[in-house]
């Protein structure tokens, strides 16, 4: 089904009984047709911070936790977020009799609506650290030209070095729109980048050329993760982007070309 079935952006009632059917997975396959052939694109992890959980313990008490959700990049499915919010409330009345019955039932119904494994990791609600980016933050460059709309034309060679390079570069500028409700989101996106030396100010540009665009977290990031690596034809790729929190949780899609580079998942402040 196409999300315009789905429950994002309408009144809902939100349910007060177990309802595992509410979950609304939506197929990855349509928005990477144009990247069918790019290396990488279906491989990385999609990392869910979910920060309202609760259920009750075998007493009917309340229990709560934070959780991180782990779903491979290479499942047939992501699961819309609306969804998953109504899905985790709809726990908040039913009773488990072990924390690790309700983990099991959790990673079981994901695992059926996204066609994959997929994993929990419960946290104490003042567990989860918080870290802060690492690498060179690029938002303070000046980009020779700016578009409204995704432009992967904007990236460039640096023009003065022809050097092969490792580096980590990351903007706090990311902002792409909902598709369904036009609703913003924001992120911070990661790149890490072996090749020939690019034009720092180029990716800049071509980060805050995704102001008006309509995507999916994971579709904004395997454009991103395509588009370099088509045009900036590097020898490894890394593109990790971590959204800022949305209806109680947030969401941090991450690309890599070669598995050694795949990064730890983390929460920044804002999250």
């Amino acid at each position: 089904m196409s999300v315009e079935h789905s429950l994002l952006g309408k009144d809902t009632q939100y349910p007060t009984q177990y309802q595992p059917e509410v979950l609304f997975p939506i197929a990855r396959a349509e928005s990477r047709k144009l990247y069918a052939d790019i290396e990488g694109i279906a491989q990385g992890k999609d990392w869910w911070h979910i920060f309202e959980i609760s259920w009750l313990n075998q007493l009917g008490l309340p229990q709560v936790a934070i959780g991180r959700l782990t779903l491979p990049a290479n499942s047939p499915n992501l699961i819309e977020s609306k969804s998953l919010k109504l899905y985790f409330n709809s726990m908040n009345f039913t009773q488990f009799a072990s924390q690790q019955l309700f983990v099991e039932t959790v990673e079981r119904d994901l695992s059926d609506a996204a066609g994959a494994k997929v994993e929990l990791q419960l946290f104490q609600v003042d567990d989860l650290q918080i870290y802060k980016p690492q690498g060179i933050c690029i938002d303070d460059l000046i980009p020779e030209r700016l578009s409204e709309h995704p432009d992967s034309s904007l990236l460039q060679y640096d023009a003065v070095s022809e050097e092969n390079i490792e580096v980590e570069l990351y903007s706090n500028l990311l902002r792409s729109n909902c598709p369904v409700t036009g609703q913003p989101d924001w992120g911070t996106v990661f790149i890490r980048f072996q090749g020939k030396k690019p034009c720092y100010r180029s990716i800049l540009a071509y980060i805050i050329s995704y102001r008006q665009h309509n995507g999916f977290h994971e579709q904004c990031v395997e454009q991103i993760f395509a588009d370099i690596w088509q045009h900036l034809k590097p020898e490894k790729l890394m593109v990790y982007a971590t959204y800022t929190r949305r209806g109680g949780l947030d969401i941090n899609p991450c690309r890599v070309s070669d598995l050694s580079w795949m990064p730890k998942p983390i929460r920044l402040a804002r999250q």
